[in-house]
């Protein structure tokens, strides 16, 4: 039994990172917050820009997909009853944090020591 030998390629050699044109922005309530520490479990301290510090939670159906760490830029939507308390809605990737500092949405820090 002879086997015929296929020559065609299965993947791709080129591996560009696709551009982000636009990254989601929040909505109504939502803010853009930065995580300073994490508390465990599914509790950290956010930095929001509105300038307030809530303690975000990540909501049980997207606790197995988000992974946070210190320093990630996310969307928190505050709770409606206390508001020094709120939900962790989305992680921005780094290609997308980019296009927020570029466009104005999200302020760079340049305090050094």
């Amino acid at each position: 039994m002879a086997f015929k030998k296929n020559n065609r390629k299965k993947y791709s050699t080129v591996s560009d990172e696709p551009r982000i044109i636009r990254a989601p922005l929040p909505k109504e309530k939502e803010v853009i917050g930065i995580i300073e520490q994490r508390h465990g479990g599914n509790k950290m301290k956010v930095n929001c820009l509105d300038g307030k510090e809530r303690v975000g939670r990540v909501p049980g159906r997207l606790k197995r997909y988000l992974w946070l760490r210190p320093n990630d830029v996310v969307i928190i939507e505050p709770w409606e009853l206390d508001n020094t308390k709120g939900d962790i809605l989305l992680k921005y990737k780094p290609n997308q944090i980019n296009w927020l500092k570029a466009n104005g949405h999200l302020e760079t820090e340049d305090n050094e020591f």
